[in-house]
């Protein structure tokens, strides 16, 4: 028997290092570590102890003969890497680099960003005796993307927040929530009273489409949209159209699928998670049947990963289709285009939701009077058999107009989300690079005594575990120059600064925490968020902006 990873893992290498027989890959310091959609495991080589799936944060790992039958084809995946990827000369077994001995006094260190890069950072820092960390972040709860980007169907990857419990358990460690870098404090102040600041800011905003209509009601950002059914404090009024039956998605990566199965999933299987209150009892209400994604390159070329097209296609209760296959790609040109082509061969059931795949199509601009009414579109390529109307609307679904037949067509549609990529701000008081949304740096170094790591650092790419090679980077950086002298004492004693003293804590975080299992216990689920920023601050105990005294005493974890 062997052990078998089934999904877009968090690639953090808790595995790697539990394995006795070095059988998981690639491996911390191998090729393609951090770059890889998942970690595999070698069936030849496994010798079935079970330490990998006791180590793995977010259930990944399953024997192989407890598969369900949509997890089947992990086991081909896994198999499939060691063929192109033998790795007959192996490195040594992974290892956790040594404690470094810091000379002189007490290292302090501020961290801004309590995402999975921040966390991770922090984590690597605190492995060295003599460090304290701050981790600072302008919203009241932590953990970024992990609590407010996954999707509510993916409880199991949000089992990483188990690895960002330890982390915050462990000594010389503090945080200082709800207090914004440029607003409550600035990066001057943190400069002087920490030895070294490390932002893991994250990208918080979308990009845009640049075409006509993408301002028009009913247009808006994916990025906004999963924050929203993610109870994301800013975005808990904001409302979306979906009172008509059909979305289009533009864009084809994991967020497009994400936003897909949300739209069609049915709302009770969502009410056993832990999306926000606001956003099931606008679903219970949706009338969308049919979401389409839109995709400007070939099926070869889809920004989404296999593990989630497999997810996808797995679905109960929804079809997943995927319109006119381009009669130039070949279905065995990848493992992504074999299952895609299998997509593609499906007969629509009747009366079903369905989420369409749409390869080569362009969006042109969105149309509509005071409201979205749909989507003009290009194909890149001409498609071959048959029309649009034929292909998408076997079963006499909405209807879709045809413009110069071959060349552009409208999809109706009363909402359009674009899920083409996140992009980071500026950070007040750093560098800037405008083309790449990243801060300039050398191995996660800007200056000594400032530094980067996580999507400020390189690009919106990645996975959660890939956070925790580039935290690991940036550390180093940042160890190599305190032990060379190149770091300033910090001055005031080490004071945070001159700021009224508010924000979240650390004890206050788990009251919030605390206060949304607790909810989650009585209604059967991992957690109610509080999604109200002022809801939040009174469940940790804090006065809100405006001075006022919280609604509720901190509840005791």
């Amino acid at each position: 028997m062997t052990y078998v990873v089934t999904r877009s893992c968090c690639a953090d290498a808790s595995c790697v290092l539990a394995c006795p027989v070095n059988c998981i890959h690639p491996a911390p310091g191998e090729p393609g570590f951090g770059k890889t959609e998942m970690l595999y495991v070698d069936p030849r080589t496994c010798v079935d102890c079970g330490a990998c799936t006791t180590a793995c944060p977010v259930g990944a790992l399953k024997p192989h003969t407890r598969l369900t039958e949509a997890e089947l084809p992990f086991l081909d995946l896994n198999r499939a890497y060691y063929e192109a990827h033998p790795h007959g000369d192996r490195t040594p077994m992974a290892f956790v680099p040594a404690p470094r001995r810091l000379s002189g006094s007490e290292l302090r260190v501020a961290v801004v960003g309590a995402g999975p890069a921040g966390l991770f950072a922090a984590d690597e820092l605190l492995r060295h005796p003599g460090v304290t960390v701050t981790v600072y972040d302008r919203l009241p709860t932590p953990h970024g993307l992990a609590r407010a980007g996954v999707a509510p169907d993916h409880q199991d990857t949000k089992q990483v927040a188990r690895l960002f419990r330890a982390v915050e358990g462990q000594p010389g460690f503090s945080y200082r929530l709800d207090t914004e870098v440029g607003r409550d404090l600035q990066h001057a102040d943190l400069v002087r009273t920490h030895h070294a600041v490390l932002y893991a800011v994250g990208a918080a905003t979308d990009r845009p489409l640049g075409i006509d209509g993408e301002g028009l009601p009913g247009s808006a950002s994916a990025t906004d949209f999963v924050a929203w059914y993610n109870g994301h404090p800013d975005h808990s009024g904001a409302r979306y159209a979906l009172d008509g039956e059909r979305a289009v998605v533009i864009g084809n990566g994991n967020v497009a699928l994400d936003v897909a199965r949300v739209l069609t999933a049915d709302p009770e299987s969502l009410a056993r998670t832990d999306v926000s209150d606001p956003a099931l009892a606008a679903l219970r209400t949706s009338r969308i049947r049919e979401v389409v994604l839109l995709g400007r390159r070939g099926p070869a070329e889809a920004a989404f990963t296999l593990p989630e097209l497999l997810a996808l296609a797995s679905l109960d209760g929804v079809d997943v289709l995927v319109e006119e296959w381009p009669a130039d790609v070949p279905a065995d040109a990848s493992p992504k285009t074999e299952v895609l082509a299998r997509l593609a061969a499906r007969t629509p059931v009747p009366g079903r939701r369905r989420i369409v795949l749409r390869f080569r199509t362009r969006p042109v601009r969105i149309v509509g009077g005071d409201r979205v009414a749909g989507v003009v579109v290009e194909r890149s390529t001409p498609p071959y058999g048959g029309s649009a109307r034929e292909a998408s609307d076997p079963d006499g679904g909405t209807p879709r107009t045809t413009e110069n037949a071959g060349a552009t067509e409208t999809i109706e549609a009363s909402l359009v989300l674009r899920a083409i990529g996140y992009r980071a701000r500026p950070v007040p008081g750093l560098p800037f690079d405008g083309t790449t949304g990243t801060v300039p740096h050398e191995r996660g170094r800007v200056e000594p005594g400032v530094y980067v790591a996580g999507w400020i650092k390189r690009g919106a790419s990645g996975f959660i575990g890939t956070n925790k090679s580039c935290a690991q980077e940036s550390v180093s950086a940042l160890l190599d120059d305190f032990e060379a002298g190149l770091l300033a004492a910090p001055v005031d004693g080490g004071a945070t600064h001159d700021a009224p003293t508010r924000g979240v804590d650390l004890e206050g975080w788990r009251a919030i925490d605390a206060a949304e299992r607790a909810e989650g216990v009585l209604q059967g689920r991992p957690r109610v968020k509080l999604v109200d920023r002022e809801a939040l601050l009174a469940a940790a105990g804090c006065r809100s902006r405006d001075g006022g005294v919280p609604a509720s005493p901190r509840v005791t974890p």
